[in-house]
């Protein structure tokens, strides 16, 4: 569903480094994909590169077409300088007045090229323009993966590409294990999880990627769960592509792993209890904010209100822990919950705290 929303959202103009895992699994595989085209014809171009090095490959993409596109506006501003019409002076002009903006580009990339096709033909700048023509419009450059990817195997270039300043986006779909290889954990496994590598429960907490990421103060940071709030989700990813910067969005993703007792089917409700439980919270972080004197950090999660014990005994990775070691369950389970409280208080301190 994250997926589809995206490239519901941006998909005409879209560009996919997808890391080999669960979302190059059901990202790739035919028949059932959630890729399509517009009634143009236009959608998304997917790349699947490496586990590793899947942030790196995004990075050179966008670098790609940033080199082409500044090769297109060096040529644009070449003909403003030359003798030409005032349609095309007046259709140069409005394509580099929205060289950056994703929407405004389709429109001045769809004026400029009719205007073009009226001119000389024999001009060689137009000709370039012309032969470089899917390069006028903004690319929507996103770099997708899970948590094995973003928090453990490929951190080290999810941070360097993060690091860069660029306008890039980087979407996490957060299982909170390693899914695709059987179930490991990862550093994004909570307190008391079970998974491979980790049969007693896990014994430490959750690396915390999104705040992490907020410390560099430039990077646009959202955490998300679609069934939760469908209005925060939406929220996040339009301001996060908005953003003439790097951008990173950590969505919740429910797993077959999870062994949710009342099944893979009611996933949207699954997460709508773990923000309600206090076991996963909604925020984002915009630098924009800054420019306005206000405080970047927004916390869209609501004190928790739901039963957090309940929340994770529904799920089998935690209900097991009681089955295999009852001896040490109810305590690691009140670790769990005392690590998700300390969260959220931590998080609402940093809402609060005055800009």
């Amino acid at each position: 569903p994250y997926a589809r929303l995206v490239t519901q959202l941006f998909g005409d103009r879209m560009i996919i480094a997808n890391a080999t895992g669960c979302s190059s699994i059901w990202g790739g595989s035919a028949p059932s994909i959630p890729y399509t085209v517009n009634a143009d014809g236009k959608g998304p171009a997917w790349m699947n590169p490496l586990f590793e090095d899947n942030a790196q490959f995004g990075y050179g993409i966008y670098l790609g077409y940033k080199q082409i596109r500044e090769r297109l506006a060096q040529l644009v501003n070449e003909l403003l300088a030359s003798e030409i019409s005032g349609e095309l002076r007046a259709a140069c002009q409005d394509w580099l007045d929205n060289f950056n903006e994703g929407e405004g580009s389709k429109k001045a990339s769809a004026r400029l090229l009719e205007v073009l096709k009226k001119e000389d033909t024999g001009n060689k700048i137009i000709q370039e323009i012309l032969a470089k023509k899917d390069y006028l419009v903004k690319p929507s450059v996103w770099i997708f993966g899970g948590d094995g990817f973003a928090y453990d195997i490929g951190y080290n270039g999810v941070d360097h590409v993060l690091a860069s300043g660029e306008d890039i986006n980087i979407l996490v779909f957060d299982t909170e294990v390693y899914s695709n290889t059987g179930g490991q954990s990862s550093k994004a496994t909570p307190t008391a999880a079970i998974a491979k590598f980790a049969a007693g429960g896990k014994k430490v907490r959750k690396k915390d990627l999104g705040l992490i990421s907020t410390t560099y103060g430039y990077i646009y940071v959202a955490q998300i769960a679609m069934g939760a709030n469908m209005n925060q989700t939406l929220k996040a990813i339009v301001e996060a592509e908005s953003y003439k910067g790097p951008s990173l969005i950590i969505a919740y993703a429910s797993c077959i792993n999870h062994g949710i007792k009342t099944g893979m089917g009611t996933s949207m409700a699954e997460m709508k209890k773990a923000v309600d439980a206090g076991y996963w919270h909604l925020w984002r972080h915009d630098p924009r904010l800054k420019e306005q004197g206000k405080n970047p950090f927004v916390l869209d999660s609501k004190e928790p209100k739901g039963n957090f014990l309940e929340f994770i005994q529904g799920e089998i990775r935690y209900a097991s822990l009681k089955t295999v070691f009852p001896e040490i369950a109810d305590e690691m389970f009140k670790v769990a919950e005392s690590h998700a409280q300390e969260k959220y208080e931590t998080l609402k301190r940093k809402a609060e705290q005055p800009y």
